[in-house]
């Protein structure tokens, strides 16, 4: 069971609901958001170990957004939005998201791409040490 801190951020109250009620079942940390300007405050004010954005938003789209909190922040980004055409995901990926998933969903599916999104972000905070080869005389 984790207890890493979610963002999600979508103006649709019943995928807010759904995702919120699939995640907290696993034992994460749930906040909710409704538009970008509030997902950038709230990323600002106490950033999240994940956040998953939708792109039709209020105000700044979930492009703007995402490409606003990488100019602070690496925290990893799953897009989760009803456009699925190969030019939104591109772009998606393109400004900082890290994975992207399309409406409708599968639980199953949703908590599998968060886990997955986690584990390379916990991977990637393991130091690492730098091969070292050395060959007298040649140094």
């Amino acid at each position: 069971m984790s207890s890493a801190r979610i963002l999600v951020v979508d103006d649709e109250p019943r995928y807010l609901k759904l995702i919120r009620y699939n995640l907290e079942s696993v034992g994460y940390q749930v906040s909710c958001v409704a538009a970008g300007e509030e997902a950038l405050e709230s990323v600002a004010l106490k950033p999240p170990d994940l956040i998953m954005l939708d792109l039709r938003l209020p105000g700044k789209d979930g492009f703007q957004v995402c490409q606003q909190i990488r100019e602070f922040s690496t925290v990893p980004i799953i897009m989760l939005t009803a456009l699925g055409e190969e030019q939104d995901k591109v772009r998606g990926l393109q400004v900082g998201a890290d994975d992207y998933v399309t409406k409708p969903f599968s639980a199953k599916e949703l908590l599998a791409r968060v886990e997955a999104v986690l584990r390379r972000g916990r991977l990637s905070d393991i130091p690492t040490t730098q091969p070292s080869f050395s060959c007298p005389g040649l140094d």
